[in-house]
């Protein structure tokens, strides 16, 4: 029997597994014994696959939603603002693990995919989140909460990461009214790798060969993944912040607002 050339890789360089079996199965093993999710968020995910295929991938996994919820109750957080909703399944996430004396609050651009989350939302007696319509590049600036968020988490439009990032450290000044996000409060930031191109885009990267569409001509240089290696570098830049780059999924820039 042959066998595949394997190696131990090299200290820092991420396990990633042979073959996509292989990281399925693990995946698959690393869900089952980790925290349960409720049903009605495993059966809404399976739901958005089967009906938007086309936009699913917009969702977060269950996997990754089994995170989110892990940080929540590691930090005992009670007020999270997710900036890009899609259909509502983080927002149901949020709302789960902040328990009914929290409160989440979700920003949508597209109007079919915030009516779809309020119906989501409506459908699974979920009161404790709320959805405001709307360019986040112009809803965000205008939030004035009465207590700052624990957590605020960017997976919306990824050209407009570095101008979200921006605000949010401006209405989080200390001594600020009405402040944004609390001392020790994290900003999570989703995609933030994008395929790995915005660590590599050599052609060692076969996603820089990748067909994204029409619309995307050349995505390994677009105007995405420029503003994704800005925001990286501006936070690893602030003596504001401390984080950690997280190379799983698409990468997640966790990072811990300091003062």
């Amino acid at each position: 029997m042959s066998t595949l050339p394997v190696s131990y890789p090299a200290d820092g360089t991420p396990a990633l597994y042979p073959n996509e079996r292989v990281a399925k199965r693990v995946g698959d093993y690393a869900e089952s014994h980790s925290l349960r999710m409720p049903q009605h968020i495993i059966d809404y995910h399976a739901h958005i696959q089967t009906t938007r295929p086309e936009t699913a991938n917009y969702m977060i996994s269950i996997a990754q939603a089994q995170a989110l919820t892990f940080l929540v109750k590691t930090i005992g957080a009670k007020r999270i603002l997710e900036i890009g909703s899609y259909v509502g399944l983080s927002l149901m996430t949020w709302s789960s693990a902040v328990g009914p004396d929290g409160k989440v609050t979700g920003l949508e651009f597209d109007p079919s995919f915030a009516a779809a989350a309020k119906d989501a939302l409506a459908a699974n007696d979920v009161h404790n989140a709320e959805l405001i319509v709307g360019d986040a590049l112009e809803t965000l600036p205008t939030l004035t909460p009465s207590e700052p968020y624990d957590i605020i988490f960017i997976d919306a439009q990824k050209s407009g990461y570095s101008r979200y990032l921006s605000t949010i450290l401006a209405l989080s000044q200390p001594g600020t009214p009405n402040r944004l996000l609390r001392p020790g409060g994290l900003i999570i930031g989703d995609n933030t790798l994008r395929c790995g191109l915005v660590a590599d885009d050599s052609s060692d990267n076969p996603w820089r060969h990748y067909d994204f569409g029409p619309q995307r001509p050349e995505y390994w240089k677009s105007a995405d993944v420029m503003t994704l290696k800005a925001y990286n570098q501006a936070v690893v830049a602030n003596d504001r912040l401390e984080n950690w780059l997280c190379p799983l999924w698409d990468g997640i820039n966790l990072a811990r607002m300091v003062d």
